[in-house]
């Protein structure tokens, strides 16, 4: 069985802007697990895989940048 789809009815928000806030803060929240990854690497002498969540961390920060102003632009509205 599938529940009906949620339209802002049970959180209060669209579900498009819903959306753009739980991606923000999942990439943000993503960026910091990423530096405790590349540390953790980084303890463990691997250099490859530390900079390969370092990467990752960048492209997290960059959607949480691009969430962060379109939130910015739609909240001034």
């Amino acid at each position: 069985m599938t529940s009906p789809a949620e339209t802002g009815d049970v959180t209060g928000t669209a579900d498009k802007d819903y959306n753009l806030i739980w991606f923000t803060e999942s990439c943000l929240s993503n960026a910091l697990r990423m530096e405790t990854y590349s540390q953790d690497a980084e303890r463990a002498g691997d250099t490859e895989l530390a900079e390969f969540f370092r990467r990752a961390q960048r492209e997290s920060q960059k959607g949480a940048e691009q969430g962060k102003d379109l939130l910015r632009q739609r909240l001034a509205r």
